[in-house]
C-alpha cells in the first residue's frame, strides 16, 4: 500500500491485555497525543498449556473488560482503528467469542454507534493436520522437537495456529473499526497496521517488536503502563507515558534483544527482523530512536507456528511447612518416605506424585566454602496427577500426610520429626502439558485464519 502519512502513532496500553489491569493515568496521556491506533496483545504461552487445554482464561473477565472498555471508547471517540491479538489469553476460538460479547456489552452500555468489527479464529482441527500429515507433509518441530508424530497427535486436546501480520492486514483493507484475532504473533498486531499504512517491513515489524510488552521496555520497571510508537519510513521512535519511566537507549535495546537464542533475528512468516545493525540513541529525554534494522525475506514456503496441548491428568495439592533442623537437614530421606508409602497404597494405579520443596538451599554462609543449609523453615507444595479426581486426591493426601510419618534414624518417638502440615488437599485445575510447538507449511498466509466481519 502507497504511504499516505510522513508517520503513524500506536499506543499499546498493556503487554499482555487483561493478565494485570492496565494503569489509566499513563494511559489517558497517551490518548491525549491523539495515536492513529489502539492496538494490544492478550496473550501468551508464557502461561503455559492448561489454559489453552481447558480453554479458559487465566485472569478475570472483567479485568479484560476494564482494558477493552479504555481502549475501545477512545478509539471509537477518535474513530481510529484498534486491534487486539491472542484474546483471552490464548486465542482460541471461545476466547474470541468472548471479546466480541464483551464489545457488544460495552457498546450497549456507552450508547456508541455501531462500528464494523473483523475478527478471525485460530484453532486448527486435528483432521486438518491429520490429512496433511497423510499427504506426506512433514510438520516441523520447533527448539529441538521432532516432527509431530500421530500419536503425539492423537494426545493433543486443542491446536492454535499463530498468525502473522496477513489477517490484520486482510480485516484492515476491508475497513475494519475494530478487529479481533486469535491466537496471533505479539509483533505483528502492531507491524499490520504499520505495513497496511504503507511503512517499511523491517521498520514496522521492529516497532511491533518493541512495542509488544507495553512499558518492559522502560525504566525504572514498571508494567501495564502505556507506551507510545512512532514510525517514519527512517525509524521508529518510543516514548513512555508513565511520568516517571523513560525508553532509553539501554532498556529498549535489552528488550529488544531478550527471550531469544539468537538476539538479533526475530523470525515471522515469510522473512526475519535483522537486528544486527540497529543503532539506539537517545532521542529526547522519555524517547528512544532506532534505526538500522533490516527485513530479510525468506525464499520457499510460507510456515506457520502451531500450539498445542494434551491433557495429562487431574490434579490435586498439599502444602506442608517444616521447621524441625534434623528432619530439613534429611528433606530428601523424608520424601523418598512418602513416595514409597504412595507406592505401596496405591499399587497398579496410574498416578504422579511431585514435591515442589521451597527454601532447600537456604541461606549459605559468607564463606562459600561451607554448604550447610541454614534455612529455618521449608515449604513444601506436594503435586499429585492421575487419571481420576479420587485417585489424585487420594495420592496427594497420602504423599503429604507420610511426611510427619517419615521414620529418620536417631528420631525418638515423634520429638525430632515435628512438620505442620495442611491435612486438607486441595484440588487444583487438570494438568496439561505442550505437545505441540511446531510449524506446518501453507499455500496461502490466510488459510487457517478465515475473516469474518460483524456490526457491533
Amino acid at each position: 500500500m502507497k504511504r499516505q502519512k510522513e508517520f503513524l502513532r500506536i499506543i499499546c496500553p498493556n503487554g499482555h491485555l487483561g493478565f494485570a489491569p492496565t494503569k489509566e493515568e499513563s494511559f489517558q496521556a497517551g490518548v491525549e497525543t491523539r495515536p492513529d491506533y489502539y492496538c494490544c496483545d492478550s496473550g501468551s504461552d508464557d502461561i503455559g498449556p492448561t489454559p489453552l487445554g481447558s480453554d479458559v482464561s487465566v485472569s478475570p473477565r472483567q479485568w479484560q473488560k476494564h482494558d477493552l472498555e479504555l481502549m475501545l471508547l477512545a478509539a471509537r471517540k477518535q474513530n481510529v482503528p484498534m486491534i487486539i491479538g491472542s484474546a483471552g489469553d490464548t486465542g482460541t476460538n471461545s476466547r474470541v467469542d468472548m471479546y466480541l460479547e464483551i464489545l457488544r456489552e460495552i457498546a450497549a452500555e456507552h450508547k456508541l454507534r455501531p462500528f464494523r468489527t473483523a475478527y478471525f479464529y485460530s484453532e486448527v482441527d486435528k483432521n486438518c493436520l491429520k490429512r496433511k500429515m497423510e499427504a506426506g507433509k512433514v510438520i516441523e518441530g520447533l527448539d529441538g522437537r521432532q516432527p509431530l508424530a500421530p500419536a503425539e497427535l492423537e494426545a493433543t486436546e486443542r491446536i492454535v495456529a499463530v498468525a502473522g501480520v496477513h489477517p490484520f492486514i486482510k480485516a484492515l483493507e476491508t475497513g475494519a473499526d475494530v478487529i479481533i484475532g486469535g491466537r496471533s504473533s505479539d509483533a505483528a498486531i502492531f507491524a499490520a497496521a504499520a505495513i497496511h499504512e504503507g511503512f517499511p517491513e523491517a521498520e514496522s515489524y521492529y516497532l511491533g517488536k518493541v512495542l509488544e510488552c507495553a512499558s518492559f521496555c522502560a525504566e525504572p520497571y514498571g508494567g501495564k503502563e502505556s507506551l507510545i510508537g512512532t514510525i517514519t519510513a527512517e525509524d521508529v521512535k518510543v516514548t513512555a507515558m508513565h511520568p516517571n519511566q523513560r525508553c532509553t537507549v539501554a532498556s529498549v535495546a535489552g528488550h529488544a534483544m531478550y527471550e531469544r537464542s539468537n538476539p538479533f533475528f526475530e523470525y515471522f512468516a515469510g522473512g526475519a527482523l535483522d537486528m544486527t545493525n540497529c543503532r539506539y540513541e537517545q532521542f529526547d529525554e522519555k524517547t528512544a530512536r532506532i534505526t538500522g534494522a533490516e527485513f530479510i525475506p525468506i525464499p520457499g514456503k510460507i510456515k506457520v507456528k502451531l500450539e498445542g496441548a494434551g491433557k495429562v491428568g487431574e490434579r490435586y495439592i498439599g502444602i506442608a511447612g517444616i521447621r524441625d533442623p534434623y528432619t530439613i537437614r534429611n528433606i530428601d530421606r523424608v520424601i523418598d518416605w512418602a513416595k514409597a508409602q504412595a507406592a505401596e497404597r496405591l499399587n497398579n494405579k496410574n498416578y504422579r506424585l511431585f514435591y515442589h520443596i521451597f527454601g532447600k538451599n537456604g541461606v549459605m554462609s559468607e564463606m562459600e566454602s561451607v554448604k550447610e543449609i541454614k534455612s529455618h523453615e521449608l515449604g513444601i507444595v506436594v503435586e499429585a496427577v492421575a487419571d481420576s479426581k479420587e485417585i489424585a486426591q487420594e495420592a496427594a493426601i497420602i504423599g503429604i500426610r507420610q511426611i510427619f510419618y517419615a521414620r529418620l534414624p536417631d528420631v525418638k518417638g515423634t520429638a525430632g520429626s515435628a512438620a505442620f502440615i495442611l491435612d486438607e488437599v486441595l484440588p487444583a485445575s487438570p494438568a496439561y502439558r505442550w505437545t505441540m510447538n511446531h510449524t506446518v507449511e501453507v499455500d496461502d498466509p490466510l488459510e487457517l485464519f478465515k475473516i469474518h466481519e460483524t456490526v457491533i
